[in-house]
């Protein structure tokens, strides 16, 4: 099984394309100067304490206030205003935290406006990046992500992901991380960390400490609206959490990111440099790999199936809807029963690429094809979460109900991406309606009359449809011979398949446009 990571460099930012096997699972576009992206830590100002909410909203920079709720202070809020407050006093306070005095955690029940107050400067952390006319969603509780670690200020707790199976493992991950973590520091054991050794793990908690050692530094001169911690390139980000043995390159076509991805690879995996390549073929990277091809494919309203089947995907205000459709696939198994285990199976595995590919969240509900069995309903419910499974964002899926619809919430902390994959008809420009098709040859005419003797244009050229061209130009006597009778000089036509049959343009001896 091949993984390749393809980056393409565009004027605005950069395009990336997570490949599995040639196919494409992930699709992101980093933006230049993108603000507010999830990760990065502001120094922000409480514009707003609604008690009704039990929340708060933040000025960080954004044009609409961010959104913090009380429930998302995090228990150590306290402290880390004490701590914010002391690092902007001309005394300043150690990034150490092992001699930093915490105060008591905040209750749990408690309400906002018992801990915040209008104008107050705190530490905050975007956890959602702002989504249609919504701000971006905060939190107080911060953390620094690396490959292996979360670095929790403030606590003192080493959690393992749930992911990591094994007890024998998890106890070991543990055991290892609260030897050598810092004090006053909370770790998370993501994921990635099994089966690594302390030098490994040691050096990407260095890293995090260091990470936090900069921001607070920040801090002393920061003024509201400044980040203090930024997250890195999007690029950099996918690399550090997906990037493992099962990689077998990285394609970039730009010479400064190919330096950044390189040195950020020879960082997190020394060796891995490697597989990092710089594309310099006049065919375009994404055209090269198939990419935009399945970018246009998969991105519609419709999915094909392999099988024949196919998906319906909507998107509504409140969720987004999938209905599954068997296609042709209906005559080729033995019965109904088979073929919409067959179809939803195969339903299952796309259903599952497509919210990771279009980074769909919220409520999506799947309307399967109805199945009586419900040893089949298990199968396909177990396959989705099979299918599912390397996915990084946090997800509930519920088994099938009894009319056959599926549950799903995934955890959306980005806009979903969307890609247009319909193009306006060269003909009506999106309308539906073209001018009288029959009527074009007769208008064409007629300007290019009005050019030649009320302008007394010298030469004249048409761009036209080659439908056009060719009733202009055919026969012996066709009526571009004509013209050349009628007017004694020689009108030239051009065939352009772009234009629609009821479109033309005049060009003059210059070649410029001649606006009628």
């Amino acid at each position: 099984m091949s993984n390749d990571l393809i980056i393409n460099a565009t004027q605005t930012g950069c395009r990336i394309a997570l490949l599995k096997d040639k196919s494409l699972v992930e699709f992101h576009f980093d933006e230049n100067g993108n603000k507010f992206s999830v990760g990065d830590i502001y120094l922000g100002t409480v514009k707003k304490v609604v008690q009704g909410l039990n929340a708060a909203f933040v000025d960080i920079g954004h044009e609409k206030d961010a959104f913090l709720h009380y429930l998302d202070l995090g228990p150590q809020f306290s402290s880390l205003t004490k701590f914010t407050r002391l690092a902007k006093s001309k005394r300043g306070v150690s990034s150490n935290l092992g001699k930093f005095r915490n105060e008591p955690d905040i209750d749990k029940f408690g309400k906002i406006n018992q801990v915040l107050s209008k104008n107050q400067k705190i530490l905050v952390q975007v956890v959602k990046e702002p989504i249609s006319t919504k701000g971006p969603r905060l939190s107080s509780e911060l953390s620094i992500a690396g490959r292996f670690l979360i670095l929790v200020p403030f606590s003192n707790a080493v959690n393992v992901s749930r992911k990591v199976s094994s007890a024998e493992e998890r106890k070991r991950l543990q055991r290892l991380i609260t030897s050598i973590k810092p004090p006053n520091f909370g770790v998370i054991i993501r994921t990635a960390a099994e089966g690594q050794d302390v030098a490994e793990l040691d050096r990407d908690l260095r890293n995090l400490v260091e990470s936090w050692r900069k921001g607070t530094k920040k801090i002393k001169s920061a003024v509201p609206r400044d980040k203090i911690v930024g997250e890195m390139s999007r690029a950099s980000s996918i690399l550090r959490d997906v990037l493992n043995e099962s990689f077998d390159s990285i394609v970039v076509d730009d010479n400064k990111i190919f330096d950044e991805v390189k040195g950020f690879t020879k960082a997190i995996a020394p060796g891995k440099e490697k597989i990092v390549k710089l594309y310099n073929n006049k065919v375009k990277v994404f055209e090269q790999y198939g990419i935009e091809k399945q970018l246009k494919s998969l991105f519609g309203q419709t999915v094909s199936l392999r099988g024949g089947g196919y998906l319906i995907i909507e998107h509504t205000e409140a969720m987004h809807v999938i209905d599954v459709n068997s296609g042709n696939k209906s005559n080729k198994e033995e019965n109904q029963e088979t073929t919409a285990l067959s179809v939803n199976l195969e339903a299952a595995k796309e259903i599952a690429r497509q919210l990771r590919l279009r980074d769909m969240g919220g409520i999506i509900v799947i309307d399967f094809i109805d199945m009586r069995r419900s040893e089949n309903k298990r199968l396909v419910h177990q396959k989705i979460k099979e299918e599912m499974k390397p996915d990084r964002s946090k997800f509930t899926i519920l088994p099938l109900s009894k009319f056959g619809l599926m549950q799903i919430t995934r955890q959306r902390v980005r806009p979903e991406l969307n890609i247009t994959t319909k193009e306006a008809c060269p003909s009506c420009n999106g309308t539906g309606k073209i001018k009288a098709s029959i009527l074009v040859s007769d208008q064409v005419e007629k300007n290019l009359d009005y050019l030649l003797s009320k302008q007394n244009e010298s030469s004249v050229s048409v761009v036209l449809h080659p439908y056009l061209h060719s009733y202009f130009t055919k026969g012996i006597m066709s009526k571009q011979i004509s013209w050349f009778l009628k007017y004694r000089k020689w009108v030239s036509l051009v065939e352009d398949s772009s234009l629609g049959i009821a479109d033309f343009k005049f060009h003059n001896k210059a070649g410029e446009l001649i606006e009628i």
